[in-house]
């Protein structure tokens, strides 16, 4: 569900309107700037897609990194514009910086929604895990390439996830060398555009539900990331075989993002990283294709759930209505930490 991107509302069922990222050098970069010079992607500069402007950034917390509670809502003023996200801290402080895992909503939700929907705050809690939920402008995310008229600057979420992590980095919060993005539908084509452009930057992606756009928007991955995409074989919204012409948009909302396949999205970030061809497995409740690690290391999994819909798999929360069941063969949340966490740049 892409605002630019691949999904839809995860709050707006109708069938019309779901026809709607070197590592230490990169963050370096971003807070030098600060600091930071430029969202579902990591590569050496030149081969970065032009920003519309350099970004403007000053940065401020509500809550500072010593603050006792576990949870709290912070601002972070990037390009002149304050945005919001949830910081989800483990209970025991201390033994310096911490893996991080930012994770995007869906198109038409926001942070609490996707905190509900996935419960990844105990799945990141078991692993020591700092966790953090971006909020979305206009509850959607630009994760393609080209603009709108809604959407000017498509490169707007990719320069604040970037500020972001320079943020949790500089504060002593967040480990350079574990950052790691995910996200559903709509959020996990942010997660996957973060991934394919600054490959430098994150040490993993996981897209719960979203697929690399393409067409005008397309989203090429630069380089090699540990990729891990599960998608329901029935998913209504965002078919499986992705969706090369999607339909007009409603009154005011905007355009439709075409969407490679999931598999395709999968063979792209493989392609990258040299991977080798893949491995296919048959799972109750699920099919499994692992392309091998190639040079660099980095492995592409994609998880196929059996009947499921435009859905978390393993989630407790209700989807909306015409999203399609919710498959109960695994825990997306426990699967795709248990994926990540291994990951360094």
């Amino acid at each position: 569900m892409s605002s630019n991107s691949s999904n839809f509302s995860t709050s707006l069922p109708s069938p019309h309107r779901a026809h709607r990222l070197r590592r230490t050098a990169a963050v370096g970069a971003v807070a030098l700037g600060l600091a930071l010079a430029a969202a579902l992607t990591g590569c050496a500069a030149d081969s970065r897609p032009p920003a519309a402007a350099g970004p403007t950034v000053s940065l401020n917390a509500s809550a500072s990194a010593s603050a006792p509670a576990v949870d709290s809502r912070e601002q972070l003023t990037v390009d002149g514009g304050t945005r919001e996200y949830l910081l989800h801290r483990p209970a025991a402080e201390g033994g310096g910086p911490r893996p991080l895992l930012i994770a995007f909503h869906g198109r038409g939700a926001d942070a609490e929604h996707l905190r509900k929907q996935s419960g990844l705050d105990g799945a990141a809690e078991a692993r020591g895990m700092l966790l953090v939920y971006p909020e979305a402008l206009g509850k959607a995310w630009g994760a393609g390439t080209a603009p709108t008229g809604q959407r000017p600057d498509p490169d707007a979420d990719v320069r604040f996830t970037e500020a972001l992590i320079a943020e949790l980095v500089r504060t002593g919060r967040a480990d350079p060398h574990r950052v790691y993005v995910a996200g559903f539908s709509n959020g996990g084509s942010m997660a996957l555009r973060m991934a394919a452009q600054r490959p430098d930057l994150v040490a993993g992606a996981a897209s719960v539900s979203g697929e690399l756009p393409t067409g005008a928007a397309a989203v090429k991955p630069t380089g090699p990331v540990p990729v891990l995409i599960v998608y329901g074989a029935e998913d209504p919204v965002r078919p499986l075989a992705g969706l090369p012409s999607p339909g007009p948009a409603g009154p005011g909302e905007e355009p439709i993002t075409a969407t490679m396949s999931a598999r395709a999205s999968a063979e792209a970030f493989a392609t990258a990283a040299g991977a080798g061809g893949p491995a296919e497995e048959g799972k109750p409740g699920y099919d499994s294709a692992t392309w091998q690690p190639g040079p660099a290391g980095a492995a592409v999994r994609l998880l196929v759930m059996h009947g499921a819909g435009h859905t978390w798999p393993g989630s407790a929360a209700a989807p909306p209505a015409g999203f399609g069941p919710v498959s109960t063969a695994l825990d997306a949340s426990s699967t795709l930490l248990d994926f990540l966490s291994p990951q360094r740049r």
